[in-house]
């Protein structure tokens, strides 16, 4: 089948292949298919970054080297994912006021 048809038109198929759903994306940082890696320098360590993980559900590979420094990066930057900041909204101008007045806005703190 070629590319195109009835006045050049693309079929749908390959518009879809090309567009829209994302076939190429890349895998949750923290499940099976791709666990993080996590490196202690202490057996402790290793048994407190472990019960870490098994309480957040997540997947990891830790290994110990006293040799290196510890670097557990990944985990933090997992469990500390930043929040977005949501602003309360100014009421309209017939609303009743915030302040508690009952009076609407546009009369009262507008």
């Amino acid at each position: 089948m070629h590319d195109l048809y009835y006045k050049g038109r693309i079929h749908t198929r390959e518009n879809h292949v090309k567009t829209g759903y994302n076939t190429k994306r890349t895998v949750k940082l923290g499940t099976e298919k791709n666990p993080l890696t996590l490196t202690v320098t202490s057996e402790e360590r290793k048994l407190a970054v472990a019960t870490l993980v098994a309480d957040n559900q997540l997947f990891a590979e830790i290994t110990l080297d006293s040799a290196n420094d510890e670097n557990i990066d990944e985990l933090n930057a997992v469990l500390n994912k930043p929040v977005t900041t949501t602003f309360e909204k100014t009421p309209n101008r017939n609303d009743p006021c915030s302040c508690g007045s009952n009076k609407k806005y546009k009369k009262c703190c507008g």
